[in-house]
């Protein structure tokens, strides 16, 4: 697995990671296609202005997209989130690629502490979020792409003196 900066050219796997039912059924469900191209656009600007890390999860030898995994700021507080795609599930992509950016995270020192909000239903991700050293702050109503939905509410410490 490798971990590259989002490009131009991952518009497809914008669209199949976004607009699947499956990929967003924890998400509240898929966003709208024509949403997407606009959404590749600004975070190309973020990465291009160095304010959120948006990677692209590579599968290995296969050189496919398998998933995204993304640091941000938002409301304040560094949250990151990522998702894989059905067909990269269960092989510890995702584990991998949060560990990864988490250490990158503590490399750098700007993040401090980093939240992640998995939907209270999504098993994996949160296994993932236990897994990597987060600790469980509670439950909560949170927003994504409109859509209000409940989640679990985990961090993890990644500043110099954690």
């Amino acid at each position: 697995m490798l971990l590259r900066d989002v490009e131009p050219a991952d518009l497809d796997a914008y669209v199949r990671m976004r607009c699947d039912p499956v990929m967003m059924s924890e998400l509240g469900g898929p966003q709208p296609r024509e949403r997407i191209a606009g959404q590749l656009a600004r975070d190309l600007e973020t990465v291009r202005d160095d304010s959120a890390w948006i990677k692209m999860i590579v599968a290995g030898a296969s050189a496919r997209v398998a998933g995204t995994v993304t640091l941000y700021r938002q409301e304040g507080i560094s949250e990151i989130g990522w998702m894989v795609l059905p067909e990269f599930q269960g092989r510890g992509l995702a584990s991998q690629a949060v560990r990864t950016v988490l250490d990158l995270a503590r490399a750098d020192g700007r993040w401090g502490p980093i939240h992640a909000f998995p939907s209270t239903t999504n098993a994996a991700s949160n296994a993932i979020c236990r897994s990597a050293g987060f600790s469980l702050v509670g439950q909560e109503e949170r927003t994504f792409a409109g859509r209000v939905f409940q989640t679990r509410h985990w961090v993890v410490d990644t500043s110099a003196h954690a």
